[in-house]
């Protein structure tokens, strides 16, 4: 078997280690080769490819666009070192979604040369509350067994965004959390006790978190209150507009396993300008992305951004790669992504001492030649 080999200071599940990654030809890490890393600062690190479990856009194209839409988001979000994502739809009429999610089905079961890896779904909406839209369209609506049915007939849904308040939500949490969906409380005015009891129920996480919720109030917890005291996972933006660097530190040494993600727009890696936000147009200006009455609208993050904001307020370099690829690894059940580890994806951001990428390797591709 060919093998092809990287060097550097490696984030193995051992820790950090000096040495040489071993890569097979079907994609996956063969071997690593490594000592204890030493002091000093070193050429170039090897980290796990990122993996976003909240990406909307980006290049230019909206998921909500179809077709091959989602193929051109996962190409330009793979530029910035995300090897895998969920791609995000939005809130829209049940005919709209059909067909976004029958390409979307199309596209996840086979990833295209150049490309991140499409694992699912993440279907934000249309199932949360009308008074707490954020920047998702006015098409809420009450979930239903039978339409989720449907629409897991057509993609593979691997994460699904509630209210918890809502009427028949409880049910539909029991029901899908028996079947391994993720399913998060976001764009909700729940009480802190709603959000507990859906966690009793088989909600697992919180879609980014602080934004689109009832907030922490020391007599009304809110829904944020409920994450912070009993969360094991929430997803966060950080991309320091949505979140204030202190809130962030307050989740982050709250909820052990919080990760993040970039909620990223068509907008991302794009000048500023007018782009489609599912039947929003969108303003990106100012490093951030708003509806007309300034609203925040999703991001223009990408998640090798993330990671330097990460470590701009304080995180430890490992701590900060944890949280954008072994923690949203583990939270969808997948154990042979988002850490360096013999048999593992090869799925690889190859960064320079200032964090930029240098290459990305998605399942053993390298998307650029090597230096």
């Amino acid at each position: 078997m060919n093998t092809r080999v990287l060097q550097g200071r490696m984030l193995t599940t051992a820790g950090w280690l000096d040495g040489e990654l071993h890569l097979d030809d079907n994609g996956r890490i063969a071997a690593i080769d490594g000592r204890l890393a030493g002091a000093g600062e070193p050429a170039r690190y090897l980290l796990p490819g990122f993996i976003d479990l909240h990406v909307h856009g980006g290049g230019g194209v909206d998921i909500m666009e179809a077709g091959l839409a989602a193929n051109h988001v996962a190409r330009t979000h793979a530029c910035f070192g995300t090897t895998s994502l969920l791609a995000t739809t939005m809130t829209a009429p049940r005919a709209e979604l059909s067909r976004v999610l029958m390409a979307l089905g199309q596209l996840a079961g086979e990833r295209a040369s150049g490309c991140a890896r499409i694992l699912g779904v993440h279907l934000e909406g249309p199932y949360i509350n009308p008074g707490k839209l954020g920047a998702q369209p006015d098409d809420a609506v009450a979930a239903v067994m039978d339409e989720i049915d449907y629409y897991r007939s057509l993609a593979p849904l691997k994460v699904l965004t509630l209210a918890p308040e809502i009427a028949g939500h409880h049910e539909v949490i029991r029901r899908l959390s028996e079947d391994g969906i993720r399913v998060q409380l976001g764009h909700t005015l729940g009480s802190y006790e709603e959000g507990v009891a859906a966690l009793q129920e088989g909600a697992s996480g919180f879609t980014h978190l602080f934004n689109a919720m009832t907030a922490l109030h020391h007599r009304e917890p809110g829904m944020v209150g409920a994450a912070l005291a009993h969360a094991e996972y929430a997803e966060l933006i950080p991309d320091l507009l949505h979140v204030h660097p202190g809130a962030m530190h307050a989740a982050l040494r709250a909820i052990p396993r919080l990760y993040c993600v970039t909620d990223s727009t068509a907008a991302a890696g794009m000048p500023d300008g007018e782009y489609k936000l599912g039947s929003h147009t969108v303003t990106k200006c100012m490093g951030g992305v708003r509806l007309a009455d300034g609203t925040l609208a999703g991001s223009t993050l990408t998640m090798d951004q993330a990671l330097r904001n990460l470590v701009q307020i304080g995180l430890p370099l490992a701590q900060a790669s944890n949280r954008l690829s072994l923690y949203p690894a583990d939270y969808l059940g997948v154990a042979d992504r988002g850490r360096l580890e013999t048999g593992a994806w090869a799925d690889i951001v190859v960064m320079d001492s200032d964090l930029f990428v240098q290459h990305v390797y998605v399942e053993g591709e390298c998307l650029e030649p090597d230096a």
